[in-house]
């Protein structure tokens, strides 16, 4: 097994062994682990804490940067849609995986595939229900002035 994997592996066994779920997450640059992470999810109160997630923002503080180009995610497990987009959004080009998806879902965590599949249905059909709601009339809109003052920059 690759040194990396099998460091993020033995995180999430240590996480499981201290009360946490079997998720574990390096992150690595130029052969170099850089920042680590494991659902913290019994630590806080804080769905967003997910090894990937700490990984990230762990690296980022200390670098003061959202470009994460040229670095490798590895995921003792496949990485939720919420972790999968802050990657996109970080700019991470590479993610290895352990376990599937498929394989959380038969160890009783299936909220990943939940959220997976109803990203696949239109607005209209996901559990969670989403409506647009224009701006008042004469109220400053957001997107008009970031483009203005990016613009300007």
């Amino acid at each position: 097994m690759d040194q990396f994997m099998k460091r993020a592996v033995d995180l999430a066994v240590a996480n499981v062994k201290e009360g946490g779920q079997p998720f574990g997450a390096v992150l690595v640059r130029n052969g170099d682990i850089v920042a680590e992470g494991v659902n913290e999810l019994h630590k806080q109160y804080d769905v967003s804490g997910h090894a990937e997630l700490l990984a990230i923002r762990r690296v980022q503080e200390e670098l003061q940067t959202n470009d994460l180009s040229g670095y490798t995610m590895y995921a003792s497990g496949e990485p939720c849609p919420m972790c999968l987009t802050a990657m996109y959004f970080a700019g991470i080009e590479d993610v290895y995986y352990c376990a599937s998806v498929e394989e959380a879902v038969e160890a009783g965590l299936g909220k990943s595939k939940q959220v997976y599949d109803d990203l696949q249905k239109t607005k209209e059909e996901r559990s969670l229900r989403m409506r647009y709601l224009p701006l008042d009339e004469g109220q400053t809109d957001p997107m008009k002035l970031w483009k203005e003052s990016s613009s300007e920059h």
